[in-house]
């Protein structure tokens, strides 16, 4: 259901009930269209959440804990200054539109006042605003006569409601039955419903006309009245396979009743605002990451190209051995030379050029020192091309990582990645947060636990973990996630072997291309060598079996570590 006049007076009802008493402890802006109240009610601490967002626009309770920014943007500190322990007396709806208006009685060391919070939940139009004596203080969202000639929303100006819609307020019987009259026998009933009546979306107006029951006789306008005003609530929420794609104030086709539709909203939104987050966060390292590569990938191929260069250095030698043995034979002042190349067989003849103002001996010189540079610079790259393209290989496998993230939680490990290789700034919020250690995927086979890492850092800590007489699986040629096998002693069937090798190869970057191969060892067999990146070890004493990946995620025992 959207976040129309209809939902919203029922959910201004709620909040009335939950609200009103309570004084308001903190106020925090985590983003820049969002707002956190911390408002105690003398029994508990509730959170009251804002939010402006187009998508997400909404006003309910929430338990998620949200970080403030290191500095209070100036409209949280304009709240701050003006609410800090006040008293909600009120929280209302403005007539039937999608404002709720929360009166708060604030009383400072020499004055006391109300002032009313307008929180305006309409779409990208969404406003809070703060007044006293209808003269507005400050809005998180500005406008002044420059920007909107219709309606000012300025420090020092008048508040005044949007403008009115060109459609019946329901709340007016005779207006409502002239606007519905014909609503029935249009092409789309609900869209013209939507049209005609204000504060209903076309969700709400489809809702209705699937409800209207035409064989009891009853008006279609007193049906749609009472379906507003009147009737018994019956919070929901509609979901798509186990994500929760809609709440209702009623109940809906398919949706599972909730206890409220503070708690509807609160898995709605908590469920979408965090899926946008993992994703805004992901693409954001993803991006880091894949800039690095982008770079390392630059820097191995100038390499390359270099030591391309220097593949002559073999044959600048010959040719100054083959001057210095044939030195009689020139003269200075000679452009060019055919001399016998007696390292082959049969001497074919060599075409060598020569310095015309250099004398043999001094051509000999130059491609000897050409040689000896070339010799230089291959023993100075040989290394750094070593170093570059274990780079890029650990650089692919934080990707690789990346690509499989699944939760929030898989991210954090990266991020701290991602800040050790200077690549993300570390964040700047107060005190200096110690990140958790997120738990493994677990899974179980025959009485075997399985383990698999989430990101290079867990590859380490699971390797380190384990016992030595455990499995330990990795896919040959492609990177993926670690995943061992808790032997405590027994044999590990075939059947179980072929399970942890699937899942391997499923956490892998070769997943979706047929059969891939997986090493499998003992884990005493597998060492990290020293100073080496995360997730890098070297094993030996393997053996390799042929699987194919599990076509969906593996279903595992839960979040254990």
């Amino acid at each position: 259901m959207p976040q129309d006049a209809f939902t919203l007076r029922r959910n201004v009802r709620e909040l009335q009930e939950l609200l009103v008493g309570g004084k308001i402890n903190k106020v925090i802006q985590p983003a820049k269209d969002e707002l956190l109240f911390y408002i105690y009610t003398g029994k508990s601490l509730l959170k009251l959440i804002v939010c402006t967002n187009a998508s997400f626009c909404r006003i309910c309770l929430t338990d998620e804990e949200k970080e403030p920014p290191a500095v209070a943007p100036n409209f949280c500190m304009l709240l701050r200054k003006h609410l800090a322990g006040a008293q909600i007396t009120a929280v209302e709806q403005a007539g039937f539109e999608r404002i709720v208006a929360i009166t708060l009685h604030c009383v400072s060391d020499f004055t006391q006042t109300d002032r009313v919070l307008y929180c305006e939940i309409m779409g990208k139009y969404s406003n809070v605003v703060l007044t006293e004596q209808g003269v507005i203080l400050g809005a998180l969202k500005t406008a002044s006569l420059e920007t909107n000639a219709l309606r000012v929303l300025f420090p020092g100006a008048r508040y005044t409601l949007p403008a009115p819609q060109d459609k019946a307020d329901p709340r007016d019987k005779a207006a409502l039955g002239a606007a519905v009259q014909s609503v029935l026998s249009a092409a789309d009933p609900a869209a013209a419903l939507a049209d005609r009546v204000a504060g209903i979306a076309y969700a709400t107006a489809a809702q209705i006309v699937a409800d209207y029951p035409p064989h009891t006789g009853m008006p279609f306008a007193d049906f749609v009245y009472d379906y507003l005003f009147s009737g018994e609530d019956a919070p929901c929420v509609l979901r798509r396979g186990k994500e929760p794609v809609e709440f209702g104030a009623k109940l809906l086709t398919g949706a599972r009743r909730v206890s409220s539709l503070q708690e509807a909203q609160e898995i709605v939104y908590g469920y979408k605002s965090a899926k946008k987050a993992f994703e805004e966060k992901k693409r954001r390292l993803c991006a880091a990451a894949a800039g690095l590569k982008k770079k390392q990938e630059k820097k191995l191929a100038q390499i390359l190209e270099k030591l391309k260069e220097c593949e002559d250095g073999e044959n600048c030698r010959l040719k100054g051995e083959l001057i210095t043995a044939n030195i009689y034979r020139l003269e200075r002042g000679m452009s060019a030379c055919k001399l016998e190349n007696y390292y082959e067989e049969g001497a074919p003849l060599v075409s060598i050029a020569l310095e015309k103002n250099l004398s043999p001996a001094q051509n000999a010189q130059r491609y000897y020192k050409k040689y000896a540079k070339l010799r230089r610079t291959v023993e100075a790259l040989t290394p750094r091309l070593k170093t570059e393209r274990a780079e890029l290989d650990y650089t692919e496998s934080v990707l690789s990582s990346l690509a499989q993230a699944e939760e929030m939680q898989d991210l954090a490990e990266i991020e701290e990645e991602l800040i050790a290789l200077h690549l993300l700034r570390e964040p700047q919020s107060g005190k200096k947060k110690k990140t958790e250690t997120s738990p493994f995927r677990v899974f179980e086979k025959g009485a075997f636990l399985i383990r698999a890492g989430r990101n290079n850092v867990q590859n380490d800590r699971l390797v380190r973990e384990s016992a030595p007489d455990d499995i330990w699986l990795h896919t040959q040629k492609y990177h993926s996630a670690h995943v061992v096998i808790a032997a405590e002693g027994r044999k590990v069937p075939d059947d179980v072997l072929e399970f942890a090798a699937r899942l391997c190869a499923y956490y892998s970057d070769g997943r979706g291309g047929g059969k891939i191969p997986v090493d499998y060892c003992l884990r005493r067999f597998v060492k990290k060598p020293p100073r080496a990146k995360a997730g890098f070890v070297h094993y030996t004493d393997y053996k390799t079996v042929l699987v194919e990946p599990f076509p969906a995620p593996p279903q595992g025992k839960g979040n254990e570590t």
